[in-house]
This record gives C-alpha cells, structure tokens and sequence, in this order.
C-alpha cells in the first residue's frame, strides 16, 4: 500500500529576490512549527518532503508532483503566494491545509481558498487531520486546538529538517529553538498579548543542546520565543547543565527588564551575541521596559542608558520601534528616538509601521470594531510598507516625511559607519557586524517614505485611502502583486482575489 505523500512548505519569503541580505538571513528565518508537523505526519507512517522558501528557489518545483496533503506556513504579506500555491495544487486533488501567522489572523478569508486552515495546532490535531484529510469543494474547514501544545519535537527529532535549512544558509546558520511559548506582558498590539506565557520541558531543551553541541562544532541557536530568559535562573541553569561555557552562541528576543547588568554577565558568560529588544513607543507600553509610569524624555533617557549598557556585553542588539500608535504626536518621537541614538550609538534601530493582522491581537480587533482600519491588499501588510491604521494625530504626508528623515538618519552610510564604530566589540566578531548588514537591508526605506510622502501630499487617490475614505490605490498594489509572483502564479490567483486587486 502506498503510503501518502505530504509536502510542507514554510514560506519565509514572498517574492523572488536577489538581496545580499536575503541570501545571508533567510534560511535563518525558518520556523519550528512546519518541521513539528514534518515529524508528527512520520509517525504515522507518512512520506514528508520539507521546503523553505527564502526568495531564490523556483517555489513551484519546491516539492514532487505527486504529494497528496499541502502544509502551507505563511504570514499575511505571503498570503497571496500561499493562495496561488493551494489553487494551482487543488486543481491537482491535493489536499491543502494553511497553519501560521496568516490563518490565525484571517482565517475566514484563508477558508476560501484552503481545504482545512489551522490556528493553535498540537500533534492530536495533526493526526486526526491526516487520517481524514479530504478535499472540501468549496469553503475550507477552520481546526484549531485548545491552546498551545504542552510539548515540541525537539532538535534531535526534528534533524533532518534542521540540517536541510543549515545547507541552505550562508556563512552563519542558526538552528531553532524554543523554550517557552506566550508572553507573561500584555501589549494590545501584539499576536501573543492573549496567549498566556507557558515554559516548555526543561529536561528535552537540555537533550536538544547537548545533541547540538555534539552534532556542530560551535552551534548558533536561535531561541524563537516571544520574550526568552522570563524564568532567568532556570534557563541559565538549562545552559550550564547541556554545555559547557561559551562553546555555543546564541541570540534571543529579550525584554529590557530582564536586561540588568548582572544578568548581561551571565548571558555573556553563556555565549548570548546577540539580543532583540521591545522599545516600541516612548509614551506607552512601558512594562517590558520596567519604566513605570515613566515616559518621553526620562524614558529616552533611562533606556538609552540602559541600551548602552547592554551593547557592552553583545555584539549585536537590534531595538524595536512601532510607529504610527494613537499617542505619539508630531515630531517629538522622531527627535527622541534621534536622542535614543546618541545614547545608545552601538544599537541597531528597527522600525515597524503599527499593523493591524485581522483577528490577532487585541488592539486591531479594537480598531476594527471602531471602524479605523484601512483596506490595504495582504501582501502590503508587513509593517514596512504602509500603514493599515487610519493616522489619529498625523497627515499621512506629514508622518511619512518625519519617518523618511529618521531612516536616513537612521541607515546612510554615514549612520552605518558610526555605530560600527561606537561597538565596543573585537572586529573579528561576526555578530558585530550584522548592524551593517541590517542597515544594507533597510537602506530602500528612506527613499519609500520619502515616495509615500509625495504620494500622500499630491495624489487625491492616497489622500482619500489616509482618511479612511477609499480603499487603497489598487494600480500601484496590483502592480506589485504582479511582479511578486511573476506571470504564472499571478494567472493562478483565485478569481475572487483576482477582482480585489483589479
């Protein structure tokens, strides 16, 4: 009998590209959930054929022709990719099922196009997914389980997907990891503000770093949880029980308030090169920060301290900023982030639009039901692009203009030099120089807002969309989805979809 054939492809990437960046990251960004699945669909006896798409693989010859389940991972700036992939392989009788961020956010629109699409997913609703995957017709079927699952195949068991991804990537490839799931903070804007914080076996995470170090000679893990380090203490002592010091590194997305100058040592002592961290706003969310009440001004002055102190024990720390929020106003943020820089010159600055994801965190579901969200096509949907919020304190053109003059200062090779220069590290450290890399990546966003800026002073189209008015100019999103996908995948864009951008 033959046994059934499953394809998985986790999109990391939604067009084809050519980016030094790209080609140097990508792979890194592969995530644990598709490979989980690769492992439960071999217990039961399933041929699995695992795929990663990071921009510079033909993504329709990803997998065999003769695959008789589709696992699709996306977020919502591939949705359209993932749509033509799932129409191109239903007209074949495959089977296709979405899980990732995508189907947790929109799920209704992703049942279109979709026989089955997940939320929470643990390895019983894989299993009784498998046995009774059937094609749906029309309207996919939504699964979802309770809530997140109490265990994850660890590295040993997900290997052979670890190591494909590890031949994908170029000079330094990390392998992922997870220690815990949820996040014990409350950001409204956040996919996990609801998703309660919930460690993972201590005593598999042991087994999965001694397997690495025996397996790598100096392994890079990539811890994929949403706050790392919560239970400080009790991951370190994980650490120092599976290896011995400094003969792995590591990087992780921290909160400030675990960030004091005792824990730092250890984190160094650990081998921790690099540390992403939340600022988000200088008038709000102040608790990954420990700022209290603490805002503008003394919070600039308080994190950026705190930053620089960081910067001494790692190599590489990227802070996170979310713009576009109800409380910030003119061009005040914009001049306290510059001071942020002059406190903190070794940091590396990243800059998201505030993006609502349909149903996925609290404070679009609020925009929503207030009737402030903007109707902006999915792939323009990844924080980098254009706001999805109607502005509450900003013109459109206004805010684009401040924003394009932060990049700048932000990314210009003038702006690049200096941090490198402020890094206190050794030259020969590779995770010194990621903040070169990344601001070679982010380079294109001064000139795209400072377009967005004109676009939003002069075209009545885009002033019309920034009110709330209109949807938006489909002429320049159609024209993107188009070069996207290229003219293939593009011809095989769901009719539905087809009419929306048209």
């Amino acid at each position: 009998m033959r046994r059934p054939s499953v394809g998985i492809v986790d999109l990391v990437a939604r067009r084809r590209t050519r980016s030094p960046y790209a080609r140097l990251m990508h792979a890194n960004y592969a995530s644990i959930m598709p490979q989980a699945v690769g492992v439960w669909a071999q217990e039961l006896g399933c041929r699995v054929h695992y795929a990663v798409y990071t921009g510079f693989e033909d993504v329709e010859r990803l997998l065999p022709p003769d695959i008789d389940v589709l696992f699709v991972s996306a977020f919502t700036p591939a949705a359209y990719l993932a749509y033509a992939l799932a129409h191109l392989h239903r007209e074949r009788g495959v089977v296709t099922v979405l899980g990732g961020p995508h189907a947790r956010a929109y799920p209704a629109d992703a049942r279109r196009h979709f026989d089955y699409v997940v939320g929470f997913t643990d390895r019983t609703l894989i299993h009784d997914l498998l046995r009774d995957a059937a094609p749906q017709g029309g309207e996919g079927v939504a699964l979802a389980a309770a809530g997140q699952p109490a265990v994850l195949p660890g590295v040993r068991e997900r290997w052979p997907f670890v190591r494909q991804v590890l031949a994908m990537t170029r000079l330094v490839g990390s392998v992922a990891m997870i220690g815990s799931l949820g996040c014990p903070y409350r950001c409204s804007f956040c996919v996990d503000a609801e998703v309660a914080y919930q460690p993972l076996p201590y005593d598999q995470l042991r087994e999965d770093l001694a397997f690495l170090r025996a397996r790598l000679k100096w392994p890079v893990v990539g811890w994929h949880d949403p706050n790392f380090g919560v239970r400080f203490a009790d991951y370190m002592a994980v650490i120092d029980d599976a290896v011995p010091p400094r003969s792995m590194r590591h990087v992780a997305e921290c909160s400030l308030s675990l960030l004091g100058e005792p824990h730092l040592r250890e984190l160094a002592r650990r081998g921790f090169e690099g540390l992403t961290i939340g600022i988000e706003s200088w008038f709000d969310f102040n608790d990954k920060a420990r700022q209290g009440a603490e805002v503008g001004a003394g919070k600039v002055e308080r994190v950026g301290a705190q930053v620089a102190l960081v910067t001494r024990y790692v190599p590489y720390v990227q802070t996170n900023f979310v713009w576009g929020l109800d409380h910030d106003e003119g061009p005040a943020p914009f001049d306290l982030t510059r001071r942020f820089l002059a406190l903190a010159p070794a940091a590396f600055p990243a800059h998201n639009l505030f993006t609502a994801y349909g149903d996925s965190a609290p404070l679009g579901t609020r925009l929503a039901r207030d009737g402030r969200l903007l109707d902006v096509p999915f792939h323009a949907q990844d924080t980098s692009a254009i706001h999805n919020v109607r502005l509450r304190r900003y013109d459109a053109a206004e805010f684009y203009g401040l924003l394009a003059d932060l990049a700048r200062d932000c990314y210009s090779p003038r702006a690049t030099a200096r941090r490198l220069a402020a890094n206190p590290h050794p030259l020969g450290r590779a995770a010194r120089w990621m903040g070169v890399v990344r601001s070679l990546g982010s380079a294109w966003r001064t000139a795209h807002y400072a377009r967005l800026r004109d676009r939003f002073a002069r075209d009545p189209e885009f002033r019309a969309f920034a009110v709330g008015g209109e949807r938006a100019p489909r002429r320049m999103f159609r024209a993107a989805v188009a070069r996207e996908l290229g003219p293939r995948l593009f011809a095989r864009l769901p009719r539905d979809v087809a009419a929306y951008l048209a």
